[in-house]
């Protein structure tokens, strides 16, 4: 792009932030501006900037407005229209960006007079998560609704009004099944609501289209493939919590097999009328849906290989008996399952078969290509195409390397990387605590330790307390104990799905929330609530045949930690850490009770160099005076209330 139009973008982006936006009430915060900057920079030069934002820096609106500009600055040039797509991973930060980020910019530009209209963001999702107005026709004369549960009923009635069958609240799964957008969409209806939005998204309303990692993936499989894009061409990528993306990869890019898989399929043979067949698949892949339906820990790959093998006989043989009878979608969902079965019943040396766990809380199996880097080279950081990718956890003790392993950038010479820390005043607002004999051994005596340090933590912090575990036995242990033991503090414990749970705990001031698995990441608990952060083990990653595969890349044990097992910690770390300290007002004591992590631990310095520059102590008594210090006397009354 011309240096004049680079320029004259650089000085509208310093108007925004320095002018405009504190206009709004926002203030100046010049690293968010730094930031900023850098983004358009990687944008105006096609290039691919990382940037770690640590908590507070700003990087939605340092992103939203670099994109803005960056798009004026192309209709400066003459250049087409092309959206931006920013990619996310969590459906609270879509709606942030769409109802409060970008209404906020665009009045600010349009009091300004540099724009004449709203800038406008739209939410893409998956065409699961759509009405298909036929089938919901086809749905509502077959259910009779006086018989049905009052709020599902309501919720399915909804779906008249609503596309987005999220909107519809206490909607039941199998509801949500029947009424959807089928894999293979073939509507002729000219009121269709669904092709109606696709146009619109097509048209060149929005500047920004929002979606999640694995949308952005789909799309970039579909191009790969030749297969019709889900998003017009995009000018750029802006990628958020982008820490999240290689682990999106490995599901997109795998081939995938869960209980719903083999349960929905059932279903549609019954609904095609091929009764004999769904019977018999559901006979014979009772054993492995039962297994399937369970949760994974630590299931091996090799406990499912007698099961696969019988489902993929049986899928066969329904595929050879009713090829050609079945609709288009029942057709490609058979041939979904199957393909699955196959490979994972007979992998090939150019995947790694292992069970994960699946959103529901049971197991998926996957088998996933083995030069998955290579693939993400291909079909993402496309040539030109400028990419942001932003996280407050991209960086592990200060670098980028494993995550540029792990996403295809080692070797591009597009990427620029950068750290913002956060603008809280650590120092001042956080303590971390770091016991002078933390728990050891297993089993029952090490839970009695660590019951007993958790309970004086929860003394000198009077409750308020969050703890992170790395397993869900640990948090069960210590929470029976600390029952026993009588503590003062309301305790919950958040299951795998137990959304009520964190409302319980938000609204008992000074209780006590054990937790494991997402809540390392993406709950927010600002205020007081969270004043107590326990983290009783450095959170390791678990060993799996992926990192098994991986452990084979590097000469020694030694190497393989150092590179790959400590930066996953450090990273894990740094999202557990993030949930003591959402605002500049937050104020919490970080105790790690891990050995590892102890003053002359193996794993001591690789846990500070995770941390931001806070003060340290071994102290329970300073502990308390720390937070004697820093609450108000409200704080020391609320528990009970």
């Amino acid at each position: 792009m011309k240096d004049d139009i680079r320029s004259r973008a650089h000085r509208e982006l310093d108007h925004i932030f320095k002018t405009l936006l504190p206009a709004q009430g926002l203030p100046e915060r010049p690293a968010q501006v730094k930031l900023s900057h850098r983004m358009l920079d990687a944008m105006l030069g096609g290039g691919i900037a990382l940037c770690d934002a640590g908590t507070g820096s700003g990087k939605t609106f340092a992103y939203l407005a670099a994109g803005t500009v960056y798009a004026r600055a192309r209709a400066a040039g003459g250049l087409a229209f092309q959206p931006i797509l920013i990619s996310t991973s969590s459906i609270a930060l879509q709606k942030a960006v769409l109802e409060e980020y970008l209404p906020l910019l665009s009045k600010a530009l349009l009091a300004d007079g540099k724009i004449r209209r709203p800038i406008r963001g739209v939410i893409r999702k998956g065409k699961s998560r759509y009405v298909c107005d036929q089938r919901l026709e086809e749905r509502l004369k077959a259910v009779d609704l006086k018989k049905k549960n009052k709020k599902a009923a309501q919720a399915l009635l909804s779906l008249k009004e609503w596309l987005d069958t999220d909107e519809a609240d206490h909607l039941s799964g199998y509801d949500r099944r029947q009424v959807c957008v089928p894999a293979v969409c073939s509507c002729q209806r000219t009121s269709c609501r669904y092709q109606t939005f696709l146009k619109s998204c097509e048209s060149g309303r929005y500047l920004f289209q929002i979606c999640n990692h694995n949308l952005l993936l789909a799309d970039a499989i579909h191009r790969d493939s030749g297969r019709r894009p889900i998003f017009p061409e995009a000018c750029a990528l802006i990628i958020d919590e982008a820490h999240k993306l290689p682990e999106a990869a490995r599901q997109m890019f795998s081939v995938t097999l869960s209980a719903e898989n083999v349960h929905d399929l059932v279903v549609s043979l019954r609904q095609e009328r091929f009764l004999l067949a769904a019977e018999t698949l559901e006979r014979q892949s009772r054993p492995l849906v039962r297994e399937l339906a369970s949760p994974p820990e630590g299931k091996p790959f090799s406990k499912f290989a007698s099961q696969l093998g019988a489902l993929d006989q049986v899928l066969a043989s329904v595929q050879k008996q009713l090829n050609g009878l079945l609709s288009s979608g029942t057709s490609a969902q058979l041939k979904r399952v199957a393909t699955a079965a196959s490979l994972l019943a007979q992998p090939s040396p150019d995947v790694v078969c292992y069970a994960g766990e699946g959103e529901d809380g049971g197991t998926v199996l996957q088998a996933t290509p083995v030069d998955l880097t290579a693939r993400l080279r291909r079909t993402l950081w496309l040539p030109g195409r400028a990419a942001i990718l932003t996280s407050g956890t991209l960086a592990a003790g200060g670098n980028f390397r494993r995550f540029k392993e792990e996403a295809g950038l080692m070797a591009d010479s597009r990427v620029t990387e950068s750290i913002s820390p956060s603008p809280f005043d650590y120092q001042k607002n956080c303590l971390l605590y770091l016991p002078p004999e933390p728990p050891v051994g297993s089993g029952s005596h090490y839970y009695g330790q660590l019951a007993q340090m958790a309970a004086a933590l929860l003394g000198a912090a009077h409750g308020h307390a969050l703890a992170l575990f790395t397993s869900y036995a640990a948090m069960a242990a210590v929470k029976e104990l600390l029952r026993r033991g009588g503590t003062a503090y309301p305790v919950f414990t958040l299951g795998r799905s137990a959304v009520h749970t964190i409302e319980q705990f938000k609204s008992r001031p000074g209780s006590v929330l054990l937790a494991s698995g997402p809540a390392w990441e993406g709950m927010d608990f600002p205020g007081d609530c969270v004043s107590l952060l326990i983290i009783p083990k450095l959170p390791f990653p678990i060993p799996d045949p992926w990192k098994e595969r991986e452990r084979g890349n590097y000469p020694t044990l030694r190497q393989f930690i150092r590179a790959v097992v400590v930066p996953e910690m450090q990273v894990k770390l740094k999202q557990g850490f993030g949930r003591a300290i959402r605002t500049e007002t937050d104020t919490c004591v970080v105790a790690i009770l891990d050995e590892r992590a102890a003053k002359g631990g193996r794993y001591h310095r690789d846990m500070l160099a995770a941390l931001p520059d806070l003060p340290v102590t071994d102290s329970l008594a300073e502990v308390e005076r720390f937070i004697r210090r820093v609450k108000p006397e409200r704080y020391f009354q609320e528990v009970g209330r």
